[in-house]
């Protein structure tokens, strides 16, 4: 039986538009590709993920380096960049409905302090059973306390718990501790993947 579906948001049920920094960019007369170089640099991101600073901190931290690189004032790049907050995949977000008639379905991300507030602007607070953050738990996926901490918190054993995630390396861990994983692609490889897993019925 599988208790509780565990699933990534960004890249999942979350998506972004990858023209948006690229456009930010031209505006502000930086180098293509410059703003997630610096945002995504392990250095300045890890510790927005792992709560050690806050998303606000971070997203400071990135402009400073970006006005150094690039000899200009780069925080309002940075603010422009940082207004959206994505938007919802539908046909995701109808799977997990229909999961949550049979099963506990979360949210796992690698996320900054931002996250709650991103989550209430999309909708979706109230669309999962429960929320976890890299942030709050203070370790990122892969590190297999994650999984161990949020199957712990949903009182379900690793065995129970279904994984989603778009990145290999992710999926990898969560099947390496037991539990089943599917490398997201596409809506319709998900159904497939979530229509092979025991229900609490069939079991």
């Amino acid at each position: 039986m599988v208790s509780a579906l565990i699933v990534d948001l960004d890249g999942v049920l979350r998506l972004w538009g990858a023209e948006l920094a690229t456009q930010t960019e031209q505006r502000h007369g930086l180098a293509i590709g410059s703003i997630h170089a610096a945002a995504f640099d392990p250095v300045l991101l890890h510790p927005a993920l792992t709560g050690q600073v806050s998303d606000e901190e971070w997203r400071a931290q990135v402009a400073q380096r970006l006005s150094v690189e690039h000899g200009v004032d780069a925080s309002g790049a940075v603010a422009e960049w940082s207004r959206p907050c994505g938007r919802v995949d539908p046909a995701v977000l109808d799977l997990l409905r229909q999961q949550r008639q049979q099963r506990l379905v979360a949210v796992l991300t690698n996320a900054t302090t931002r996250l709650h507030a991103d989550l209430a602007s999309l909708g979706l607070a109230s669309e999962v059973d429960a929320i976890f953050s890299s942030a709050e738990l203070g370790v990122a996926k892969p590190h297999p306390d994650v999984f161990r901490r949020t199957c712990a918190s949903l009182g379900v054993a690793l065995a129970s718990c279904a994984f989603v995630d778009d990145s290999p390396e992710n999926v990898h861990a969560a099947i390496a501790l037991g539990m089943s994983g599917h490398l997201y692609r596409t809506p319709q490889d998900l159904s497939a993947f979530l229509d092979g897993l025991p229900s609490a019925s069939a079991c």
